[in-house]
C-alpha cells in the first residue's frame, strides 16, 4: 500500500506530461533550457573567481569555440586572460567583445584597462573618450586618472582620482596609486598623506607602507612610520629607507639602516647584505 501511495504522485506527473499540448511541451523545454543557463552562469562565475587562471582560460576558450555568438563567454575569456597575466591575448579578446552589437560601456572600460596593461596609451585614451560622461563608475575614473598621469596632466589626474575615491567603499588601492602619482611629481608631503589614508582603509597593504617610507625618506625622515607591520615587513621597510638615504648621500645613515634591516629580518636578508657589502667595498 505504501508503494502505491509513493507511486501515485509520479503517476500524476506522467499523466500531466502525456496530457500536454505541443505548445506546453515547448514551454517545458524552455524552462529546462533556462535552468541549464542558470547552472552554466554559476559555473562561469566559479571558473572566473575560484579556478586556476590557466584552467579558466582553457574553459572559456572551449566555450567560445562552441558558442561564438555568446558575448558573456567572450567576456569570460577576456577576464580570464587578464587574470592569467596574458595581456596581449586579453587585448585581442576584449577587442572582440567591444566589436559585438551587445557590447556595453563596461566592456569598453575593461578593454581600455587591458590596453593600459599593454602600454597602448593612445588607444586606451580613445576608448575612454568614446564613453559618454554620464557613465560614471569607479573603474572608469580610476583608468582616466592613470591615463592622465601618463600624460602628466596632474590637474586632471587629481580630479579623476578624487572622483574614483568617492565611488568605492574600498579606496585603499586607488589612494595608493594617487599617492604614487604625487610622489612621482615631487609632492612628498601630499604623497605621505595619501599613503596614510590608504593604510587607514587597509592596514595590511604593504605597497602603501613601502611607498609611505619612500615619501618620508625623500624628505630625509628616516624613522619608520607608526604603522602595523610584521617583523619581515619591518626589515623590508628599513631596507627601503636605507636605499633612500644612500641615494640622497646620507651614507652613514644608510649603512646603519641596512644593519638594522639585517638584524631585524627573521631569516637571511640577502638583498640588504648585498647592499651593505657593496657600500663597504666602495668605502
Amino acid at each position: 500500500m505504501r508503494h502505491l501511495q509513493a507511486l501515485a504522485p509520479m503517476g500524476l506527473v506522467l499523466l500531466a506530461v502525456t496530457a500536454c499540448t505541443p505548445s506546453e511541451e515547448i514551454d517545458v523545454t524552455r524552462e529546462l533550457e533556462a535552468v541549464n543557463v542558470i547552472d552554466e552562469h554559476n559555473l562561469n562565475e566559479l571558473m572566473l573567481n575560484s579556478a586556476d587562471p590557466e584552467e579558466a582560460v582553457a574553459y572559456f576558450t572551449r566555450a567560445v569555440a562552441e558558442k561564438p555568438d555568446r558575448i558573456d563567454l567572450k567576456r569570460g575569456l577576456a577576464a580570464a586572460l587578464i587574470r592569467n597575466n596574458s595581456v596581449n591575448p586579453a587585448v585581442t579578446a576584449w577587442r572582440n567583445v567591444v566589436a559585438m552589437d551587445a557590447a556595453s560601456h563596461a566592456d569598453r572600460v575593461e578593454y581600455a584597462g587591458a590596453l593600459i596593461r599593454a602600454g597602448e596609451w593612445e588607444t586606451a585614451k580613445a576608448q575612454l573618450d568614446a564613453i559618454p560622461p554620464t557613465y560614471e563608475t569607479f573603474q572608469r575614473y580610476r583608468l582616466e586618472a592613470i591615463v592622465a598621469d601618463s600624460e602628466k596632466d596632474w590637474r586632471a589626474a587629481d580630479s579623476f582620482y578624487e572622483i574614483a575615491v568617492g565611488l568605492t567603499t574600498r579606496p585603499a588601492g586607488v589612494l595608493n596609486n594617487w599617492g604614487f602619482s604625487k610622489l612621482s611629481r615631487g609632492d612628498f608631503r601630499g604623497a605621505e598623506k595619501l599613503f596614510n589614508d590608504a593604510l587607514g582603509y587597509d592596514p595590511d597593504l604593504f605597497t602603501a607602507k613601502n611607498n609611505l617610507v619612500l615619501a618620508r625618506g625623500a624628505q630625509r625622515n628616516y624613522a619608520l612610520p607608526p604603522v602595523r607591520v610584521t617583523q619581515t615587513e619591518r626589515a623590508q621597510l628599513l631596507h627601503t629607507l636605507a636605499l633612500s638615504a644612500i641615494k640622497q648621500g646620507d651614507i652613514a645613515t644608510g649603512r646603519g639602516l641596512l644593519r638594522d634591516a639585517i638584524d631585524t629580518h627573521p631569516q637571511y636578508f640577502e638583498a640588504a647584505v648585498r647592499a651593505l657589502r657593496t657600500l663597504d667595498s666602495e668605502a
